[in-house]
């Protein structure tokens, strides 16, 4: 009998979501259980088994000195390494603080910060490793995780979307809120993974799956500018859950150097 494929899954600096988002998989769930043995998983078991591991999750950013050289045995214990969401892709929300006094934010937040080890930057998991797959998403799509670890399991190529948000506001019908009503949206640049949620009910996408293939911010930043976007508000949509990815964080600073010049 072949042995089931060892899955561990590992948090970093994150909220817990995209952890969450395999949990609330329910059903499906347990067909995923039964065909893997999970062996480490804070979140949801008790059971710590040490590696090496067939398929290890990763979420959640380098922020510390321990997180970096923790990430490094966690590489060297997976043979199949996939970051899941936008912090462990881009080093999430927080990597607002690389553009930042990385030390008036600990002397603003803590009341002895000199007991506080973190890093200037947040940054993403590739970073610091070599990954294997990227599962992007604040949070991810439970389906899309789904259809990743079944492919693993199958020994395929995973089928996740390669388009942008736009498509499928199309699919869905949905006006164009930036043609429309000049509305600043990320959908343009944004990789499909939430089927559009926020253009549907009006409001710009934030780019929560972060960049999609071969996106040309300027572009979209240049008609933002023509139709009155203020830059400021464009650097703040930019400047978001995927903030530091480099298509989206170029194209922030360049705004910004713009501004100044």
């Amino acid at each position: 009998m072949t042995a089931k494929p060892r899955l561990a899954v590992f948090k970093f600096a994150s909220c817990d979501g995209c952890q969450l988002s395999l949990l609330d998989c329910e059903d499906e769930l347990l067909a995923v259980a039964g065909a893997v043995e999970i062996v480490h998983f804070a979140e949801a078991t008790s059971r710590m088994e040490p590696g090496p591991y067939d398929i290890v999750l990763v979420e959640g950013s380098i922020t510390t000195p321990d997180d970096a050289a923790r990430i490094q045995d966690v590489r060297a214990n997976a043979r199949f390494l996939m970051t899941i969401g936008a912090c462990a892709t881009a080093g999430g929300i927080q990597s607002l603080r690389n553009w930042a006094d990385h030390q008036e934010f600990l002397q603003a937040v803590y009341a002895r910060p000199e007991y506080i080890s973190s890093l200037a930057t947040s940054t993403a998991i590739a970073d610091h490793v070599p990954v294997d797959f990227e599962l992007r998403g604040c949070p991810i799509s439970r389906q899309q995780l789904l259809e990743v670890l079944v492919a693993l399991i199958d020994g395929r190529k995973p089928q996740t979307p390669g388009h942008g948000v736009c498509l499928d506001c199309k699919r869905r019908g949905s006006v164009c809120i930036t043609v429309a009503r000049g509305v600043p949206c990320m959908g343009p640049l944004t990789q499909s993974g939430c089927g559009a949620i926020c253009p549907a009910f009006d409001r710009g996408c934030y780019g929560c799956f972060g960049p999609a293939p071969q996106v040309q911010p300027r572009s979209l930043t240049g008609h933002l500018l023509e139709q009155g976007a203020p830059p400021r508000q464009l650097v703040q949509l930019l400047r978001n859950f995927n903030g530091f990815a480099p298509e989206f964080r170029g194209e922030s600073e360049r705004l910004i150097s713009q501004q100044e010049t």
